[in-house]
């Protein structure tokens, strides 16, 4: 079940807006699809990301995959307990598993990306 208060996008990465934060992750489904994850390259600080670029990767036992920036903004912070335990992102996609936050230039744009249950239609196409 994907929560409904997070926005989603096609490439399987959520969002979750705190003020002019948003807290980025990967679903359920996208977590599921790849297996156990073992590693994670994640932006730096301070990095710039544009909407739609990847930014990052998840490596899994079966393959790896980028990860898309779903906003354009400012990375302010990472989650670093990812690097011990990238199982985390198996474990708790929604909360631990968090990938990164990001001052978003335009918090509107949050509200432009996936609903919750446009994204579970998605999903079943």
């Amino acid at each position: 079940m994907n929560p409904d208060d997070l926005r989603y996008t096609a490439e399987h990465e959520w969002v979750r807006l705190e003020g002019d934060v948003a807290e980025v992750g990967i679903t359920a489904y996208a977590q599921e699809a790849l297996g156990d994850i073992v590693y994670v390259s994640l932006p730096a600080v301070g990095d710039a990301v544009s909407a739609g670029d990847a930014c990052g990767e998840v490596e899994s036992t079966k393959s790896v995959s980028d990860i898309y920036a779903p906003v354009s903004g400012e990375v302010t912070a990472v989650n670093d307990a990812l690097d011990a335990s990238p199982q985390d992102i198996n474990e708790a996609p929604y909360a631990g598993g968090w990938l990164f936050r990001v001052r978003v230039a335009d918090p509107a744009a949050v509200e432009a990306l996936l609903s919750a249950a446009q994204y579970t239609e998605h999903t079943r196409a």
